[in-house]
């Protein structure tokens, strides 16, 4: 069974750079789509940065083209979401997600299976 475990949330200032892990564990990395969410209260979920899993091919969603980036440690089996110039509207609860069988290259959280519990990034000052 593939598991998904988020860490680095936290409150940082506007500006500032925050570092997301995402230790997966029943699967290999190689062997997924992987991709980063993000969900604030009352507003769907939104696909941020994904790794297709055919080519490596990487999405990002225009909100956070330039400032985040997605990478992964294979020998790790982790999966990062490097965040920087993080503004206000950056503040919600971030989530890794995983899936064997999905080929697209934008991400939709309705073609992953498998989720991590989240954590909360607070940009404020």
């Amino acid at each position: 069974q593939l598991q998904l475990v988020e860490s680095g949330g936290d409150l940082v200032q506007p500006g500032g750079s925050l570092r997301l892990s995402c230790a997966a564990s029943g699967f290999r990395l190689d062997d997924l789509a992987i991709g980063w969410f993000r969900q604030v209260p009352g507003k769907e979920r939104e696909g941020i940065s994904c790794i297709r899993k055919r080519d490596g091919d990487i999405y990002y969603a225009d909100s956070v083209k330039g400032r985040f980036t997605i990478s992964k440690d294979n020998a790790n089996n982790t999966v990062y979401l490097q965040m920087n110039s993080l503004k206000p509207e950056d503040t919600a609860v971030y989530y890794c997600a995983a899936d064997r069988y999905y080929s697209g290259y934008v991400c939709y959280a309705t073609g992953y299976d498998y989720w991590g519990q989240g954590t909360q990034v607070t940009v404020s000052s």
